[in-house]
């Protein structure tokens, strides 16, 4: 579904992402764990067209995405729920929600998915005309992943779903992303928490400074000595 081949990405002069390969197959949860400033977030953000590539190339569906528009990446069945939530705070639920469904025209299928993103998250139904700003840090998560949903993607990219929240919380947000998993969309999990990713992925690769430093079945990553040091806090 997307194949992402020797790729390098810098910020000014900074290069944050060096050589890096990897691919997602469809129907996957395939998540990238690594340390604070590994260049996950990077990758993100150049998937879905808010970086560009200096070289390597990005295929999605068959076909190059590197250094597209955003816009034209969300087009083609990619949304992206950034680090941080990034919702608009002066706007209801429901209009975050609507604007998440922005570049759709068929009117009925946006009705029937804002009433499956109530479904998958209640909470937001019974907030549906509150102010974005004024929901808790865990709405307001349920509220960025609910928006992308609307864009009714193939592929979701999740940048640090819980950070911030409290441990009950992360436990619903993990339990909410193998439901969306469920019905067929593919995930690319950034998470700092490594154990709650490993359990719900696929696979998963290891990111340091840059780099692709291991990759494997989650399962099997779990166990490796050098991944439970580093990431799981184990011995």
């Amino acid at each position: 579904m997307l194949q992402i081949e020797n790729i390098t990405v810098y910020y000014g002069n900074i290069q944050a992402i060096k050589g890096v390969t990897l691919d997602i197959q469809e129907g996957e949860i395939v998540t990238l764990i690594g340390a604070n400033g590994a260049g996950k977030s990077t990758l993100l953000k150049t998937i879905s067209g808010l970086l560009k590539p200096k070289d390597g190339q990005i295929i999605y569906e068959g076909k190059p995405i590197g250094g597209k528009a955003a816009q034209a990446i969300v087009k083609q069945g990619i949304s992206h729920v950034p680090e941080g939530r990034r919702i608009f705070a002066n706007m209801t639920v429901e209009e975050n929600l609507q604007l998440g469904a922005y570049l759709r025209r068929d009117r009925a299928g946006i009705k029937k998915d804002m009433e499956q993103v109530y479904e998958l998250f209640p909470r937001l139904l019974e907030r549906v005309k509150q102010q974005a700003g004024t929901l808790s840090g865990g709405e307001q998560q349920m509220l960025a992943m609910g928006r992308a949903l609307m864009a009714k993607p193939k592929l979701l990219l999740l940048d640090e779903p819980s950070m911030g929240l409290a441990p009950l919380l992360v436990k619903t947000i993990f339990r909410i992303i193998e439901e969306i998993k469920a019905t067929g969309t593919t995930i690319l999990l950034v998470e700092q928490n490594a154990h709650l990713a490993l359990s719900i992925a696929d696979r998963a690769y290891v990111m340091e400074t840059g780099r692709i430093v291991l990759s494997g079945k989650a399962n099997e990553l779990t166990e490796s000595e050098e991944v439970k040091m580093a990431y799981l806090g184990g011995h």
